[in-house]
């Protein structure tokens, strides 16, 4: 997994208006938790974060005023309109340290012949993982699933030194039969109509 290191203050101010004026310096506030300490408030660089935080689980660097620290993103609040981030919660992790953490489910392969639909239960599944070597994501093979067939947790081939932190039995992903479309009432009448005339 990656690594990015970002420089961070320690923010003293707080509130909408202390967050408006860092946002305004295309700065993101954030909170580092972890470890039993004391949450310690921080802005980080915002373009840099939201490179960073194009990788998921991405493990973070930090600089705060001269002190390293590692941490993971826990919670990105991002403004529903422009994407940009508006706030992030970080947990602090140590190496050698195991974390639970959500990683995305990719497929790969074709599925039966026929017109079928894969649904993902679960999108991302959740994992127990070193902190410093989450899995970006996991890829699971549909090739030859049939309407009906279903891919459990178990079967999700996982990376060296990652578990599950679900039930073996929990369904990732199924093969739906596609539903054709029926016609609507109006439709119908209309059909009708014309066969009549």
């Amino acid at each position: 997994m990656s690594e990015v290191k970002l420089a961070a203050d320690i923010r003293s101010e707080f509130g909408k208006g202390a967050a408006r004026r860092v946002r305004r310096e295309h700065k993101v506030p954030g909170v580092l938790y972890g470890h039993g300490s004391d949450p310690i408030h921080i802005t980080l660089p915002g373009h840099e974060l939201l490179l960073a935080l194009r990788t998921p689980n991405v493990l973070i660097s930090l600089d705060i005023e001269g002190k390293n620290e590692l941490a993971i993103p826990k919670s990105v609040q991002r403004d529903p309109l422009r994407g940009s981030i508006e706030h992030v919660d970080l947990l602090l992790v140590k190496r050698g340290e195991k974390v639970n953490v959500d990683i995305p489910v990719h497929t790969e392969g074709e599925l039966a012949p026929g017109a079928y639909l894969v649904e993902h239960v679960l999108n991302a599944l959740p994992v127990e993982a070193e902190a410093t070597h989450i899995p970006e994501s996991v890829t699971v093979s549909i090739a030859g699933l049939e309407a009906g067939d279903s891919i459990l947790a178990k079967d999700v081939p996982l990376p060296s030194g990652t578990t599950l932190a679900v039930e073996d039995d929990t369904v990732v992903l199924q093969v739906l039969a596609a539903q054709a479309e029926e016609p609507s009432a109006e439709a119908e009448g209309e059909g009708e109509e014309a066969a009549e005339a």
